[in-house]
């Protein structure tokens, strides 16, 4: 099976773990974008048992922490598709968390993930973030630098050598491995609101924060987006994916729709464990005056949160929204002048 766009990356990964398939290439082979590939899903998937209370995000009782019902995640096993965009937008905290690449020397994530309210973590001024790249576990074997030249006998024994290193490298090249490659952080944003002798209740509309790099990326980012109510979106679906502890090494792709909503605050139930804490949740959004849709970050992924709905708790995994507010801050972080964004 062949995946023509990046939009087909999400189904491939699924199609790739095994969960479905035998009649699902010709829909493979149509243009699917990230919205279809819940409705494809569930026509699809039948023998997984999946209950509509997990996938519409109804009250639902949590088996294990930030899981709901069947495990919905799915690791994203091709390294091609793992290092392509939007994937590899994702990033690794060095403290135990996610982050999105926001611009080419900027990372978003969450505040917790590097200030506990009161002080900063462990290392955090050691802190680096992982970019997940390709690499061959004999990567060079085999090569020599060129000699110059001599008597007879040592050419002969380089080349018996050279020889032998090839014969070696042809047995144990092995496919290319996921590696991190980590780039220091200079400097670290966090937001007024997050420390606690500041606020005590509305701390968690602040769980966000910018990491500037030491050095630029060359990959592709991803831009931030304001969006007055996601519910209102066609199935007001989020995305996002992140490192998650119990896959280590494995980048793990998730979507849901979102349950509710207040205006610092998404609640939703998309499966997650520790680790994917400030992971980027995007959705699809139309550029305006053009008929292009485009990816763009309209929250960060803080973590499980009990919730008061009248009157009784319910429990949800929460991201914290990007408004107006936030949106001109993180600009201004980035800029120095928030006038330098335009917030679509």
């Amino acid at each position: 099976m062949r995946c023509r766009t990046v939009d087909h990356l999400p189904l491939c990964a699924l199609l790739a773990i095994g969960a479905v398939l035998a009649s699902a290439v010709s829909v493979v082979e149509s243009t699917i974008q990230d919205e279809d590939v819940y409705t494809w899903l569930r026509r699809k998937s039948a023998g997984l048992a999946w209950e509509d209370t997990v996938l519409n995000g109804s009250t639902h009782f949590r088996h294990r922490r930030e899981l709901y019902g069947p495990d919905s995640r799915f690791t994203i096993a091709d390294l091609q598709y793992s290092t392509s965009y939007p994937f590899s937008t994702t990033v690794k905290v060095s403290s135990g968390c996610s982050g999105i690449l926001l611009s080419p020397k900027h990372v978003l994530t969450a505040a917790h993930c590097i200030h506990d309210g009161r002080d900063y973590v462990k290392d955090a001024k050691k802190l680096r973030v992982g970019f997940l790249k390709l690499r061959s576990k004999r990567e060079g074997v085999g090569k020599r630098a060129p000699g110059r030249g001599g008597r007879r006998r040592g050419e002969r024994t380089g080349q018996r050598k050279r020889q032998r290193a090839k014969k070696r490298s042809r047995r144990s090249v092995q496919p290319q491995q996921p590696v991190f490659q980590w780039t220091r952080v200079k400097q670290t944003q966090i937001p007024k609101g997050w420390f606690k002798d500041v606020s005590q209740e509305v701390a968690l509309d602040y769980d966000y924060a910018l990491l500037e790099l030491k050095r630029p990326q060359k990959q592709r980012f991803m831009d931030l987006g304001i969006v007055p109510s996601v519910k209102k979106f066609p199935a007001g679906r989020i995305h996002f994916s992140g490192f998650d502890n119990d896959r280590s090494g494995q980048l793990v792709y998730r979507f849901c729709s979102v349950s509710n909503e207040s205006r610092d605050l998404l609640y939703q139930y998309c499966d997650a464990q520790p680790g994917s804490s400030g992971s980027g949740v995007y959705i699809r959004l139309k550029e305006p005056g053009k008929k292009k849709w485009k990816r763009k970050i309209i929250a960060v992924f803080s973590g499980h949160k009990w919730v008061d709905v009248n009157g009784v708790q319910q429990d949800y995994n929460v991201a914290v929204r990007i408004t107006p507010e936030k949106y001109a801050q993180i600009c201004h972080w980035i800029h120095g002048n928030s006038s330098a964004c335009s917030s679509t």
